[in-house]
């Protein structure tokens, strides 16, 4: 019978606490054990360091505890004698009060008795007899109190500390104390006021003046004195008398280690809280920083923490040192495998030693099927053999292509694909060569594309040498031409002349500098060119004498293939168009000018009414003067005065033909900075002829201070004469009836668009436009007219809008009755800003 095995002996206290430590320092990862190892020596390093600077602390709290028992016990026996000291002086007063309450002494012998008080006691400085009413009656002062602070005889006390003083002592009947006055450099003053009493009535006081300084130094113990900065202060903790240490600056105070400072301070009674006595302790022991074992036990320690945080940083510096290399060495071989380009690398004698995964991929075998193979290689094509083993040994002699060369590889299903191959030697670590290491690139698709791209550019070549444009590219600031089609080699040749003199022409900026080198180095390189490229075409039209031609000039920067900033022009030949626009100009002059003389066909009655006017004249006046010269009734100044009569008529009636020549004579066209009140007067004058005959009344208004106008004034005249005589026509059509026969023309300042413009406006009372007249109001050969061609609104429109203005059309209407029409246009001044309109002159005339 086997006797049973004794079981394991429970573990119990600080055993328990071992075994569960071990338990859980073996749950830990290398990692954190190690960590952990390296933060337990600095974790006690940190405690000891505590443990000994919380001791340090603890006795020097204790040092200050005891100093401030000491300052306090000796305060407090130094506050005993002077209260004796003081106690004493008013037992003496009091008798002195007492026995000149009694009348026991007058005035000589009250200063005998207080001249021997103030010999006897220093910090007695003055002692007076003050009666009921407050006047002196008698003060003996120590020689050393200044002249300004003695009392006279006879004088009354004036109010302040010592009159208030005095009427307390009055109210209260017992000895008072006056709170401290002066300070410590004029020798502050402590005044006791005992009262005197004559059979129960007030009789005055008997008032002491002490010294503080003078009761300080002679009523302290010398030994308390000695052993601290002692001081009377008042209430408000001004020093009165002693020495006072300087206060601790507000850094010192911040400071972790700074302590309350050693002083203590007690009332001296009897004077109460008004005068206190207070001591300081001067500075004995060297503190917590002037400590030697907290330096030495702070610097043993810093020392030793910085030891164990270096061996942790390097530790951990190396832990990172080997992660990082096995994360390199990782990234390298996930490299090697997921690059598209094979790697082959070859020993010195053309054995193959290592290939990657996008070797075996591109040809289809196997890395070990590959590696340890030797020439000739599975992977060449049988009919390549005799060629690739020539170039292998010319690689393993070192004559290797640095551009690379381009092979076919056959893959193990037996396709054949293009590839390039670039060959180097493979160095290792010490310098020494170990072999060669071949990349290959399956180029099969770039020479696809290769060839898909030259039979795009013949097809591109083709279509350019077809256009009936020149077309030429050249790189900003170089001498070199990029491109040049037939036609720009058929006018310009082969060389950049041509293309730069149609940049000049056309003034297309460029960016060649006087720096630019003779290298053809692209000034340009580097520079963001997005916004030039993606801007618009630049168009011009020049005239090119070498050709005899017209070209329209088209030009826009690119991005050449090279990368450079390249300059493209596109020149189109463009004369006959020329031509036709040359020939429509012409048209449009004969137009003008045939519309002015249909006006004055028009015009022709009215013209001949007004010329007869001043010939009928000139006929009387001539009839006259030869009748009255054959009877000889004709005196010298009568004859003068028909004579200039005659002149005037002949004047007027030249004027007019003047005016109808001027109007109808054709001319180039002239635009001048022209005024625009003549223009008016001139326009005016011509149709005034045609208003009168019709009966119509005419008005016009221009404003005042207007600008002038770069205009060609006939043709401006020329359309006012046809508006203003379109709405007599009208008016004279619509048989107004003569209240409402009347034409306004206007010319005053407008904003057209934010811009400053000329508005003419002309508006009659005829019967207006009907909806489908307005429609075609502008169609040429369009006319309400019988007898009308058609061509007037439309010239009209077209002068107007050769000056850049426009033309409008409106009727005007009373409720739903047409009640006239209104034509404006408006000029814009291109000159001279417009001036304010706010004085305007008004020119009116009715003409009937």
């Amino acid at each position: 019978m086997q006797t049973p095995e004794p079981a394991a002996p429970r573990l119990r206290g600080p055993w328990r606490t071992v075994a569960w430590t071990r338990r859980w320092w073996g749950r830990q990862s290398p990692n954190r054990q190690d960590r952990f190892a390296m933060l337990a020596p600095l974790v006690a390093v940190l405690l000891f360091l505590a443990a000994i600077a919380a001791a340090i602390l603890y006795l020097r709290a204790e040092e200050i505890e005891r100093e401030q028992e000491a300052v306090k016990r000796d305060v407090e026996y130094a506050q005993q004698r002077l209260r004796l000291r003081l106690l004493e002086r008013q037992e003496q007063l009091m008798r002195l009060a007492r026995d000149v309450s009694n009348r026991e002494l007058n005035r000589n012998d009250f200063n005998t008795r207080a001249d021997g008080l103030i010999n006897q006691y220093p910090e007695l400085q003055m002692l007076s007899w003050i009666d009921e009413k407050g006047r002196v009656r008698a003060t003996r002062a120590a020689p050393t109190v200044p002249g300004a602070q003695l009392l006279s005889v006879g004088e009354v006390l004036k109010r302040g500390e010592t009159e208030a003083t005095f009427s307390l002592t009055k109210d209260l009947q017992q000895p008072v104390y006056s709170p401290p006055s002066g300070s410590a450099e004029d020798g502050a003053q402590l005044q006791l006021h005992v009262p005197l009493n004559d059979q129960g009535r007030f009789a005055g006081v008997i008032a002491g003046e002490y010294s503080v300084d003078g009761l300080l130094r002679y009523g302290a113990p010398t030994e308390v004195l000695a052993k601290y900065a002692v001081a009377l202060v008042d209430a408000q903790g001004h020093v009165l008398a002693g020495s006072a240490l300087p206060p601790r600056s507000k850094a010192t105070q911040l400071l972790p280690w700074a302590v309350k400072a050693n002083e203590f301070e007690v009332p001296v009674s009897p004077v109460g809280n008004s005068l206190l006595l207070r001591a300081q302790g001067y500075r004995t022991s060297l503190g917590l920083i002037g400590s030697g074992q907290f330096w030495l036990v702070g610097v043993l320690s810093a020392m030793t923490a910085w030891m164990l945080i270096a061996n942790w940083r390097h530790t951990r510096r190396r832990v990172r040192a080997q992660e990082a290399l096995v994360a390199e060495t990782n990234f390298r071989r996930a490299m090697e495998n997921s690059i598209l380009t094979g790697m082959r690398a070859m020993d010195m004698n053309g054995k193959v030693t290592y290939v990657n995964a996008a070797f075996c991929q591109m040809t289809g075998w196997t890395e070990q099927e590959l590696v340890g193979q030797m020439p000739p290689f599975s992977y060449w094509p049988e009919e390549d053999h005799a060629a690739l083993s020539a170039r292998l040994r010319d690689e393993l002699s070192g004559k290797t292509i640095q551009g690379g060369f381009q092979v076919k590889v056959k893959r193990k299903n037996g396709a054949l694909f293009d590839a390039r191959l670039y060959v180097s030697p493979l160095v290792d670590a010490h310098g020494q060569q170990t072999g060669w290491m071949t990349s290959m690139t399956d180029i099969t698709e770039p020479n696809r594309i290769r060839e898909q791209l030259s039979a795009s550019y013949e097809r591109f070549t083709i279509v350019l040498e077809a256009l009936d444009a020149s077309v030429s590219v050249a790189p900003l600031g170089s001498e070199e031409l990029l491109f040049a089609n037939k036609l720009y080699r058929l006018w310009f040749g082969a060389h950049t002349g041509g293309h730069l003199h149609l940049v000049a022409q056309a003034g297309v900026p460029t960016t060649r500098t006087q720096e630019q080198s003779l290298d053809d180095v692209d000034g340009l390189a580097g520079l963001p060119t997005e916004s030039l490229t993606a801007a618009q075409t630049e168009n011009a039209e020049i005239f090119v004498p070498e050709l005899g031609k017209w070209l329209e000039v088209r030009s826009r920067y690119l991005n050449w293939v090279d990368g450079r900033l390249a300059q493209m022009v596109i020149a189109t030949d463009i004369t006959p168009r020329r031509q036709a626009e040359e020939q429509a100009a012409a048209q449009a002059e004969r137009a003008q000018t045939a519309s002015r003389l249909i006006t004055m066909g028009e015009m022709a009655s009215s013209v001949a009414h007004e010329l007869n006017q001043p010939l009928t004249a000139i006929n009387n006046y001539c009839n006259g003067m030869l009748s009255r010269i054959r009877d000889q009734q004709i005196t010298e100044e009568a004859l003068l005065t028909a004579l200039e009569k005659t002149s005037k008529q002949a004047q007027r009636a030249g004027q007019i033909i003047q005016r109808i020549r001027s109007f109808v004579k054709r001319s180039e066209p002239n635009r001048t900075l022209s005024d625009v009140t003549e223009m008016v007067s001139e326009a005016v004058e011509l149709a005034e002829i045609e208003l009168r005959r019709r009966s119509v009344r005419l008005s016009y208004y221009v404003a005042a201070r207007l600008p002038r106008l770069v205009v060609d004034p006939i043709l401006i005249e020329q359309v006012l004469v046809n508006l203003m005589k379109n709405a007599s026509e009208s008016i004279d059509a619509a048989n107004r009836p003569p209240p409402r026969r009347s034409v306004e023309l206007r010319v005053v300042p407008r904003q057209v668009d934010g811009l400053n413009a000329v508005e003419f406006s002309v508006v009659d009372t005829g019967g207006g436009l009907a909806p489908e007249v307005m429609e075609r109001l502008y169609e040429a050969f369009f006319s309400t007219k019988v007898e009308g061609m058609g061509i007037g609104l439309n010239l009209c429109r077209s002068i107007i809008e050769s000056h850049s203005g426009r033309m409008e059309a409106e009727n005007l209407y009373n409720g739903a009755d047409i009640t006239g029409c209104r034509f404006s246009f408006w000029l814009p001044v291109t000159q001279q800003p417009l001036e304010s309109a706010t004085s305007s002159a008004e020119q009116t005339r009715i003409l009937g």
